[in-house]
């Protein structure tokens, strides 16, 4: 029923091109209107239900203290270098002019008060953790409201003060925080223009026809100026994170081209074989845009299993990415369609069907067959895969033993965040980041903040301070903060170490394990560790503790979608397998790069940073969802050589090399949209980018031309193994065969020429 349904719908489109490409203008229209008028702003909300820094961040909104707001540090040093703001008083007057214009910016609730704290003496100031231990350095932090009360406006008064009065003041300012963090310009316009064009250049290869390379790119541009719209509106409902929006440009990009690649290359294999454009498009979208759907489906299912993590930033996150790939396999029915039908024979092959088509008389390509007709395999691709499958054992081995081996490093994964420290010198907040850490030690850049709620015991707090202070991990404590109506207090530590550090985590561990239950005893008094490092630091350990669950569920939904797919038990169980080794492989890559810096270079990465905590599920239900596009599309040839010859060993060569050309042009399209985001300055981008082109470039090449048929080639016949009792019990109907009506008998009958 899917297959006709397609057909119609796809041939509907065809027919009437102009009203659909009409209907999907409005709609990106009417979305684009939608975000602007009932838009939110991306905000990323790392906390998550039952977690101690939830907890804590609970007990400082009801405190009311301000610090569950959005901050800013203003960093500044003499530009004279033998000056300090102890002995200088050009110095310290320009630091106290700097705090009044601060004080004087929209929403700012207050800063601290370094000029003040010099006023009382140096001493005062240092043990503030308000200017350096030299005289050198001072921080101006600056309070800001919760999220919600602000906007990019705010950013832009900070930055544009800050520009104003280098030119005025002796002095070096350098700025940063979590505004900065929350409203600066995401990375991906650049990098988005970037694969569009790199793409492009594929296409025109793949094709050697501008019209046919630029209709994938139109159909992908029109599906992402929805999906991100869309994106923007649910911003207005829900804390949508940053990041969202670039990993939706990323994959919508990537699909989008791809399943277009997929339905353009059959259209012009009907088109050779003698169907109008409209038939062509729509028997098109009847074979290839199955696939096309349930991979698509496979995506969106993938990614909406992120929610098992119990994490709501990446549940909303995964249903914004999901809402892309959506549209993208929509348009992909729809849209394209109507693009083929509008293109007319302007996209066959040669010159020849075009006059054919042209005179209405494509009988005559069924009576001479075009050389250019059809699927036909490249005699290139036939002796690779007839090679591999003469020596199935050794390439087998080998291609195993070298994806296991690029596996290894992810045995030393650390996950953490990437802070203001890994990104490049020509930004303001990794020097004001640099400048804090060279005053007064890393761990300033991470402040961790310890709500307390005393209960009535008027002797926990002087312990707890006493008790923290005393810890290792912990360079300083600032002076507590009491909230008079709710007793609630909190306390602002600095560790010894770096918020990516592991030794942070570490230190977190501890007081909560430790100092904290010791400091308090047994009474009710009660004290949560927070803070931006203590959030991620939680994120990421329930993230680990969930990941084996959610690949186990990804793993078993596969299988079960792909055993009736392709009526076999071992074909699903080896995807599956080979999918997950060409994911770890990804990862231990992707560890390799970040955390040992290897090749770090040559994507602008200037410091080894831990992987993101919530990137491996991410990029695990991402990635399982892609590589089951090829995976569908390859052994859905397969099966239909297979149903047609009866013979495993033709139906691997034929049906492997007859989509190596669509994969590889595919697979390179992808691998460029995501490395293009691999060079952002972002490290969390960065990560994205490199995470999925490689293991996108390892599943078409290593894996697809390389395992798939080895390992196909030894199982012979029992590829198609399914007990009978299962196979009375699945639904029919193969993915992809050449003739919508196979989906009632089950068999793909051969290709037949349309005489019109």
């Amino acid at each position: 029923m899917l297959s006709k349904a397609l057909l119609r719908l796809g041939a509907s489109a065809a027919r009437h091109p102009w009203r659909v490409i009409a209907a999907w203008l409005v709609a990106a229209t009417l979305a684009v209107l939608a975000a602007v008028a009932f838009g939110g702003r991306n905000a990323d909300s790392m906390t998550a239900p039952g977690l101690d820094s939830q907890r804590a961040a609970e007990l400082i909104e009801r405190a009311g203290t301000g610090q569950e707001g959005m901050t800013a540090q203003v960093v500044v040093t003499p530009l004279d270098d033998a000056a300090t703001f102890f002995d200088h008083d050009s110095a310290r007057t320009a630091l106290a002019g700097l705090q009044t214009e601060v004080k004087r910016l929209p929403h700012v609730l207050g800063t601290s008060d370094p000029a003040g704290a010099l006023d009382a003496g140096g001493d005062t100031a240092g043990r503030g953790g308000l200017v350096s231990a030299d005289g050198r350095i001072a921080v101006v932090r600056v309070q800001y409201p919760d999220q919600s009360r602000l906007s990019a406006e705010d950013l832009d008064a900070l930055v544009d003060l800050g520009d104003r009065l280098r030119a005025e003041l002796p002095l070096r300012i350098e700025m940063g925080g979590s505004l900065f963090y929350a409203f600066s310009d995401p990375d991906g316009g650049a990098s988005e223009l970037i694969g569009l064009l790199a793409a492009a250049a594929i296409l025109f290869l793949a094709f050697g026809s501008l019209v046919a390379a630029a209709l994938p790119i139109g159909m992908a541009v029109f599906g992402l100026t929805v999906g991100v719209a869309t994106m923007t509106v649910l911003a207005g409902v829900t804390d949508v994170p940053t990041f969202a929006p670039v990993l939706g440009s990323m994959v919508g990009l990537g699909v989008g081209i791809d399943y277009a690649l997929f339905v353009l290359a059959r259209h012009r294999e009907y088109l050779a074989r003698g169907l109008f454009p409209h038939e062509a498009a729509g028997r098109a979208v009847a074979t290839a845009g199955r696939p096309v759907v349930f991979a698509g489906g496979t995506v969106v299912v993938s990614i909406l299993g992120l929610a098992v993590a119990n994490v709501p930033f990446m549940t909303v996150g995964g249903f914004a990415v999901s809402i892309v790939v959506l549209i993208m396999v929509v348009a992909s029915v729809t849209l394209l369609p109507a693009f083929l039908g509008a293109a007319g024979p302007r996209l066959a092959r040669t010159g020849r069907i075009r006059r054919a088509l042209q005179t209405r008389k494509p009988g005559r390509l069924a009576r001479r067959r075009d050389p250019a007709a059809g699927a036909a395999p490249a005699a290139g691709w036939r002796r690779w895969i007839g090679h591999v499958s003469r020596h199935p054992v050794p390439y087998a081995v080998g291609a195993a033993g070298l994806l296991l081996t690029a596996t290894l490093p992810l045995l030393g994964l650390r996950v953490g965040l990437p802070d203001d420290g890994s990104l490049p010198q020509s930004r303001t907040e990794r020097r004001a980041y640099d400048l804090v850490a060279e005053g007064f030690g890393p761990g300033t850049n991470g402040p961790l903040v310890i709500a307390a709620d005393p209960a009535g015991d008027p002797g926990v707090l002087d312990r707890l301070v006493g008790a923290v202070a005393a810890d290792p991990g912990i360079a300083s404590v600032a002076p507590t903060h009491i909230d008079r109506a709710t007793g609630i207090a909190t306390l602002v530590v600095f560790p010894t170490t770096s918020p990516q550090d592991k030794a942070t985590a570490d230190t977190i561990a501890r007081l909560r394990t430790d100092v904290l239950p010791t400091a308090i005893g047994h009474g009710p008094a009660r004290a949560h560790v927070g803070g931006a490092a203590a959030s991620l630091s939680d994120v990421g350990q329930r993230t680990s503790e969930r990941l084996p669950v959610f690949v186990a569920t990804v793993l078993a939904m596969s299988f079960l979608l792909l055993m009736p797919v392709f009526r076999s038990i071992l074909v699903p169980l080896k995807a599956v397998l080979l999918n997950l080794l060409s994911i770890g492989a990804a990862y231990g890559i992707m560890v390799a790069v970040f955390q040992w810096g290897w090749g770090g270079a040559l994507i602008g990465l200037e410091a080894t940073v831990p992987i993101v905590s919530f990137i491996p599920m991410f990029l695990f239900a991402i990635l399982f969802g892609l590589s089951m596009d090829y995976e569908v599309f390859l052994l859905s040839r397969v099966r239909e050589e297979y149903l047609r010859t009866g013979d495993n060993g033709t139906a691997i060569v034929e049906g492997v090399s007859g989509t190596a050309r669509i994969i590889t042009s595919a697979a390179l399209i992808m691998v460029a949209v995501f490395l293009s985001f691999a060079v952002a300055e972002d490290p969390s981008t960065k990560m994205f980018g490199l995470g999925l082109a490689t293991a996108i470039f390892i599943d078409a090449t290593v894996v697809r031309m390389v395992l798939v048929p080895a390992t196909m080639t030894l199982l012979g016949r029992t590829n198609w193994w399914l007990p009978g009792w299962l196979d009375r019990m699945l639904p029919r109907g193969p993915v992809g065969t050449d003739d919508p009506d196979a989906e009632s008998t089950g068999e793909a009958p051969r290709p037949r020429l349309v005489d019109r």
